[in-house]
C-alpha cells in the first residue's frame, strides 16, 4: 500500500456570478492532486446575514481533513475550524476602504482581525495586501506569506499585427475601481474599438456615445471566451484604482499583448516592469499611456518581450509548490 496522502479541504463561498477565486484554485487543484488529496466544499449560504454566517460556520465544522484552507471571501469560517491546521487566503482588504463607522468595525473583526487570530497561517496574493493585513491586525509578519495568483493556463499567445489605425483595446471589468469612467474620456478622439468585458452602466454608455467611441461589450464569459478576447485584442487597458492582485496584467503578458495599467501597488508589483504605468486618477496620464503604446512600435515590442519574461513567475507549478510548502508546515 502506498503512503497516505495529506488531505486538504478548500472552502469556497457559495457560487455567485463572481468566480475569480474559484478560477484561481480550479487551476491549481488538478496539479495539487498529484501530491495531495484535495476536496472542494462550497458553503451553503451566500451573503453576510447572521443566519448565513452561522449556517456556513456550522457546515465547515462538520468537515474533516488534515488541513483546512479557506480560499477567500468567507474568512469567518475560521471561527469554526481547528486553529493549528487552518490556513486562510486573503485576496484584498477592500472592505476596509469601502465601509465606515460601526459597519467597518464589524467587517474588520469578522473578516480580518478575528480570522487572522484564529488561523495558523495567512497567505495573500500581493505584498501590498500583506502590508495591509499586518497593519490592521498587528499580527507577526512571519505569519503572512505572499503567494501570487497563477496565470490562467487557457490564456495563449496568438501572433497578430498591431492594428495601428484602429486598435482593439480590451478592458476587463466595470466595477467602480476598474475606472472605466476615466478611461472613456481618455480615449476620446483616439481611433479604436473598446472591447469591454462587464456590464455597462447608463453613465458609461452615455459617455461612450458623447465621446463617439466605438465599443462592444460582453459579460458572463467562460474561461475559453476570455482567452479569445485576449487573442483578439491589440492591447489591454487596466487603469484600476484598487486591486488585490490584478490578473489581467499577467494574462495580457501571457497573451503577448502590451498593457497599460496603474502606477500603484499591487499593479506595479505584478507588472514587473513590463507595462506602461499611468496615474489612474488622471485622464491625461491614461491617454498619454495609451497613445505611447499605439504610436511607438519599438516600445510595444519591448513591453511584450518583457511581459513574456515576467509572467514566468506566475506559472501554475510554481504556485502549487508554494501552497504545498505551507500545508506541510502546518502538518509537521
Amino acid at each position: 500500500m502506498g503512503e497516505r496522502k495529506m488531505e486538504v479541504i478548500h472552502f469556497f463561498r457559495k457560487k455567485t456570478a463572481f468566480f475569480s477565486i474559484e478560477r484561481v484554485f480550479g487551476q491549481l487543484e488538478p496539479e495539487m492532486r498529484n501530491f495531495l488529496t484535495v476536496r472542494s466544499l462550497a458553503v451553503p449560504s451566500g451573503g453576510f446575514s447572521l443566519k448565513a454566517i452561522i449556517r456556513n460556520i456550522w457546515a465547515a465544522r462538520s468537515a474533516r481533513a488534515d488541513i483546512y484552507h479557506i480560499t477567500g471571501d468567507v474568512h469567518y469560517l475560521a471561527f469554526g475550524l481547528p486553529r493549528k491546521s487552518t490556513i486562510l487566503t486573503i485576496h484584498d482588504c477592500v472592505f476596509l476602504y469601502q465601509a465606515a463607522g460601526i459597519k467597518r468595525l464589524l467587517l474588520k473583526w469578522l473578516l480580518l482581525s478575528g480570522p487572522v487570530r484564529r488561523c495558523a497561517l495567512i497567505t495573500t496574493i500581493s505584498e501590498s495586501t500583506r502590508k495591509d493585513i499586518i497593519r490592521y491586525t498587528g499580527c507577526a509578519p512571519a505569519k503572512v506569506v505572499v503567494i501570487p495568483n497563477p496565470v490562467d493556463s487557457k490564456i495563449h499567445f496568438a501572433a497578430r499585427s498591431f492594428r495601428e489605425e484602429e486598435p482593439v483595446i480590451l478592458f476587463l471589468g466595470s466595477t467602480p475601481n476598474k475606472n472605466l469612467l476615466r478611461a472613456i474620456p481618455a480615449l476620446a478622439g483616439i481611433a479604436c474599438l473598446l472591447d469591454v468585458v462587464g456590464d455597462l452602466s447608463e453613465e458609461a454608455i452615455t459617455l461612450l456615445q458623447l465621446s463617439k467611441i466605438k465599443y462592444r461589450k460582453a459579460s458572463c464569459l467562460t474561461d475559453d471566451e476570455i482567452a479569445e478576447k485576449y487573442s483578439g485584442a491589440d492591447m489591454v487597458l487596466f487603469p484600476s484604482t484598487f486591486e488585490g492582485f490584478g490578473l489581467p496584467i499577467i494574462e495580457a503578458q501571457k497573451a503577448g499583448r502590451p498593457i497599460v495599467t496603474s502606477d500603484l501597488d499591487p499593479m506595479r508589483e505584478v507588472a514587473g516592469g513590463a507595462a506602461r504605468l499611468v496615474d489612474p486618477y488622471s485622464v491625461a496620464s491614461i491617454r498619454e499611456g495609451i497613445l505611447n503604446v499605439i504610436n511607438d512600435k519599438a516600445y510595444r515590442e519591448k513591453l511584450i518581450q518583457a511581459g513574456f519574461q515576467n509572467v514566468e513567475r506566475f506559472a501554475t507549478a510554481s504556485i502549487v509548490r508554494q501552497y504545498i510548502s505551507c500545508y506541510q508546515k502546518l502538518s509537521s
